[in-house]
């Protein structure tokens, strides 16, 4: 019986063919959207965020609140307080490498602090005591609950209103907002872990630890996620287990031109696409041609996928530096096909959280379908609420949900040797190995779809959801994907595109 594994590479003529009919449909959509963003731009400065570009004469689109909101920061003292932290790291490493950890958690705090301020902090620290405390009882049914509750408060409005008193703008206390999500994930995981087998040493070493885990900067606001144990145990490993090759100058300077390359295209995005102010506007997605509306959708999520090797990969290069193995940064949306691949490969970090700590808890496909479905179900769930729970974030879940139970379905089906025979059988009767890829065309329909309604987040992505609709205005404008009243208008301008003239 013929397997997937045993399949004829494709012929190189075929994968040119491949490559050329991709990158030019990708090039003249783009084209045809700049050309669109310019012949607009007096009517999108007029009425949405264009400033001044970096380059001369060239508009800046600032409508994406997450690149705008994280690149101001950056200026104002997130860079240089990652720096600190490479430069701190380094110097203990070199001097005194058993107060590296005790330095770094000081670091992480005093740099929290100083943006967060003292009120800030103790929230987190109330947090932090709170979910500690009800950990060593290891009962995991407690310990959910309680973490569930701290992340709930951040939809309690009067305290929304005090914590927003703390602080002179509105980006100080989505700061905040951010920090405290992100944590929530932190405390989980070490609650649970906790639970699952209580670590040797007192109480104090495991606090100190949770501390550290907790404040560690380069992944204190934003992420990636990693789980208390792998941290536990990186953190621990003596150097000499280390990749030598990751804490050189070299690496430091081939990462750091990666960054910075990466920065840069997303930066030339923005200023030759007004994807973003183009996406908030009905009327200007009813006449965009074709073209350019294809091109829209890939440039928005093209830009979503350069955004975080931005945001993850700065990060990621000091925690390596630090003897942690951060999770892979995302894979291009380019090449993904499937619900699956885009939840495992996109931000591997938080698929690894949802696994270890929803979906096997809870059976996983260890226990049959339904078990699964269930599993799966819980995970987009909790990822929902995590993320505010709002209406289109509902259908949004539960988009993703039927996605992935439909793939599941079809791969248990055609991995039975009847079926399988039945698949081969059609294969030599039609002369084409597509048929073999059959279950990935059922849900790739839904993947579109899906990615049109902000099927792409990450662990930080939109923690302005928490800030309810009515609160915030631009609410449309917090997810880089276009919102679903924003989709329909994209589907319908898509069905009727032929039947309207092209403007002038």
């Amino acid at each position: 019986m013929t397997s997937l594994a045993q399949l004829a590479p494709l012929p190189r003529t075929e994968i040119l063919a491949y490559w050329v009919l991709s990158l030019g449909s990708h090039l003249y959509s783009f084209y045809q959207l700049h050309r669109f963003s310019k012949e607009h731009e007096a009517g999108l400065e007029r009425g949405f965020q264009l400033e001044k570009g970096l380059v001369k004469g060239f508009k800046r689109d600032l409508s994406d609140f997450e690149w705008s909101f994280w690149t101001e920061w950056a200026k104002k003292s997130l860079l240089w307080t990652l720096i600190g932290h490479g430069v701190i790291s380094r110097l203990t490493s070199i001097f005194n490498p058993k107060l590296r950890v005790p330095a770094l958690t000081i670091y992480g705090l005093l740099a929290a602090s100083s943006v967060l301020g003292i009120k800030g902090v103790s929230v987190l620290l109330v947090h932090v005591g709170l979910s500690f405390s009800l950990a060593q009882l290891q009962k995991p049914a407690l310990s959910w609950c309680c973490n569930l509750l701290l992340l709930s408060t951040l939809h309690i409005h009067p305290l929304q209103e005090i914590q927003r008193g703390w602080y002179k703008t509105e980006e100080e206390y989505y700061l905040l907002v951010f920090s405290v999500a992100v944590c929530g994930l932190r405390l989980i995981s070490f609650s649970l872990e906790h639970c699952w087998s209580p670590a040797d040493g007192g109480g104090a070493v495991q606090l100190g630890w949770l501390f550290s885990y907790t404040f560690y900067h380069p992944f204190f606001y934003n992420g990636p996620i990693i789980s208390y144990r792998d941290y536990t145990e990186q953190m621990q490993r003596p150097a000499e287990e280390c990749d030598g090759d990751k804490s050189g100058v070299i690496y430091l300077v081939l990462r750091s031109g990666r960054i910075i390359l990466w920065w840069c295209l997303a930066e030339y995005m923005i200023h030759v696409m007004y994807m973003h102010s183009i996406q908030s506007n009905e009327t200007y997605l009813e006449i965009l041609p074709p073209w350019a509306l294809g091109g829209l959708a890939l440039a928005l999520v093209q830009f979503f996928f350069v955004k975080y090797l931005v945001l993850f990969g700065f990060p990621s290069m000091l925690a390596s530096m630090d003897q942690l193995v951060p999770p892979k940064l995302p894979r291009c949306v380019s090449i993904m096909y499937s619900f699956t691949g885009m939840w495992r490969h996109f931000d591997a970090g938080l698929y690894r959280w949802l696994i270890r700590y929803i979906y096997v808890p809870l059976g996983g496909s260890r226990h049959g379908l339904l078990y699964q479905m269930l599993s799966t179900g819980l995970a987009f769930g909790f990822v929902c609420l995590w993320h505010g729970g709002h209406d289109y974030l509902r259908y949004w879940a539960l988009m993703n949900w039927a996605g992935v139970v439909v793939e599941n379905t079809l791969k248990s089906v055609f991995a039975s040797s009847y079926i399988h025979s039945i698949v081969n059988l059609l294969e030599a009767c039609l002369h084409s190995r597509l048929v073999h890829h059959c279950p990935a065309y059922a849900g790739f329909p839904l993947l579109l779809c899906s990615d049109w309604t902000g099927v792409d987040f990450s662990p930080t992505m939109s923690h302005l959801d928490f800030v309810s609709e009515a609160e915030s205005p631009e609410c449309d404008l917090l997810s880089p994907e276009p919102c679903p009243h924003q989709t329909e208008a994209l589907w319908h301008t898509w069905l009727s595109s032929t039947e309207r003239p092209k403007p002038g």
